[in-house]
């Protein structure tokens, strides 16, 4: 009995290997979709990378730029706000107001594995077209309010900020703490029926949307697990020639 619930504790982690073949397959149908996702090796190691998508999408923004007292994107128990604040919050979301307007905003996603959690997280940055980046609270205010109730009450915890281990810079990020609590009935989900999981695909279909990251329904009828067998290098082969044919952003 224990055994089975080890096992079953375990399957909600990745291993670095398994992210890598996941990827692989994802980038193949994404490149039969010319759906933009491509393989950014790391100082040309074929050992560290990720995987990266950039879109444009019309946004919220503010005129006047500033970090905002009442900002909904804090850290750890500080994301736990009183109830009258959310019934604000979710009377702001609507109609931009006078020191709002709509504008197209550049956003970069990068899914990378991380060893400390042993799964895939998702980073992200957003930019205007002249180049200014998106504060918190402006990200914030982009997110479909269901979506913020999710983000306030859990699973994901929070947005936060943080510098990207590959690149050394500051992204966004959706915490990956509570990654178990909607992956586990997923996966459980799947080995009752028999079926295969793409870890990479069923874990971005859930927290893409998020941020405004949308997977087509194509990738599940066409992405299925990797191969028990596989190899890693097969997977970076695959990242690698999936980034080609991509090109540049």
């Amino acid at each position: 009995m224990s055994d089975d619930t080890d096992s079953t504790a375990a399957s909600c982690y990745l291993d670095e290997k398994t992210f890598r073949l996941s990827c692989g397959l994802f980038l193949e149908h994404s490149s039969f979709l010319n759906d933009g996702w491509a393989w950014e090796e790391v100082n040309g190691s074929e050992k560290e990378g990720y995987m990266k998508k950039t879109v444009m999408v019309p946004c919220r923004i503010s005129s006047t730029p500033c970090q905002s007292n009442q900002s909904r994107l804090v850290d750890g128990d500080d994301a736990l706000l009183e109830e009258e604040q959310l019934c604000d919050q979710d009377e702001a979301v609507g109609e931009p107001t006078a020191a709002e307007g709509q504008a197209a905003v550049r956003y970069e996603y990068h899914v990378l594995y991380s060893c400390s959690y042993q799964i895939p997280v998702l980073y992200f940055r957003a930019s205007t077209l002249e180049g200014r980046s998106l504060s918190l609270e402006e990200v914030w205010n982009n997110v479909h309010p269901n979506y913020q109730q999710r983000l306030l009450q859990g699973p994901w915890d929070t947005i936060t900020q943080q510098e990207h281990p590959l690149l050394g810079q500051p992204f966004f990020m959706l915490h990956p703490c509570r990654t178990e609590e909607f992956m586990r009935p997923a996966l459980e989900t799947a080995r009752a029926e028999r079926k295969g999981v793409n870890y990479i695909l069923t874990w971005l279909s859930v927290v893409g949307p998020v941020v405004g990251l949308d997977v087509p329904l194509s990738y599940a009828l066409a992405v299925g697990p990797p191969a028990p067998k596989a190899e890693a290098t097969t997977a970076a082969s695959t990242a690698s020639a999936s980034a080609s044919t991509s090109g540049p952003d």
